[in-house]
């Protein structure tokens, strides 16, 4: 089973945001309230797209939209703008990005709206599915989808779905995402199960002792042999993966 997160992507907050923020601080900067030119627009989405593509199968497309300063704000002009990501929010679907002023006559801070789509190929209902359905491969199809449009992993491999129960109503060509879908036990307390930690650029494996029951995308805590105590996520049979 294969699913895409939102996390597979958190390579975005570490993405070229450098020369992202750079481009949006030059625009915001030029007059209080004003919009994004096209040009910067555009070279904003292809800076974001190269650095979302880097978490993500290689056959999903990127596309960014980049919004406006609320036009009510009327900003003191300002010779420096540092923009930065806000606490606890993702570079995914609709989100937003700090912009403050560090250098002028009256310091200032706002944020600016963004929304990331992230089209790949996963699967979706093939015709409307009733809540409480045991899904069927005969039900499944497979189509091109923006994975960040909602909340919840997508699915790649339909066959990992067959006997999984919908929670609620799905409609035709909806996708199928791990929210949807009735939790299954996948390790019992006390289970070794093998731990996945990854971070920017690398991923190690190892094994560990569940300390809970590992329910389906729910967090659970696991003890190595050192005794450290890690929480990660429960993916699949006896398997955990941990965001670092």
């Amino acid at each position: 089973m294969f699913q895409i997160r939102p996390q597979s992507t958190s390579t975005v907050r570490h993405l070229a945001l450098g020369g992202l923020f750079a481009l949006i601080a030059t625009a915001a900067a030029a007059q209080a309230g004003a919009g994004l030119g096209g040009d910067v627009v555009q070279r904003v989405q292809q800076i974001a797209t190269q650095g979302v593509a880097a978490g993500l199968p290689a056959q999903a497309r990127v596309e960014v939209e980049v919004g406006k300063l609320d036009p009510r704000l009327r900003l003191a002009p300002c010779s420096q703008v540092q923009p930065y990501l806000p606490a606890g929010l993702q570079m995914w679907g609709a989100t937003r990005i700090g912009l403050r002023c560090v250098e002028g006559a009256s310091r200032w801070n706002v944020s600016l709206p963004v929304r990331i789509k992230v089209y790949a190929r996963a699967i979706v209902a093939a015709d409307p599915l009733a809540s409480g359905v045991v899904l069927t491969q005969a039900q499944l199809a497979t189509a091109e989808i923006d994975i960040a449009a909602e909340p919840g992993a997508v699915f790649i491999d339909g066959v990992a779905l067959v006997g999984r129960t919908l929670l609620r109503p799905l409609a035709a060509g909806e996708a199928v995402r791990n929210n949807v879908l009735k939790q299954r036990q996948v390790f019992a307390a006390g289970d070794r199960v093998t731990v996945l930690a990854s971070g920017p650029g690398y991923s190690v494996a190892g094994e560990g002792q569940a300390l809970g029951v590992g329910l389906e995308g729910q967090n659970v805590k696991i003890k190595f042999e050192n005794g450290r105590v890690v929480t990660g996520r429960a993916i699949a049979e006896r398997r955990v993966e941990v965001l670092l």
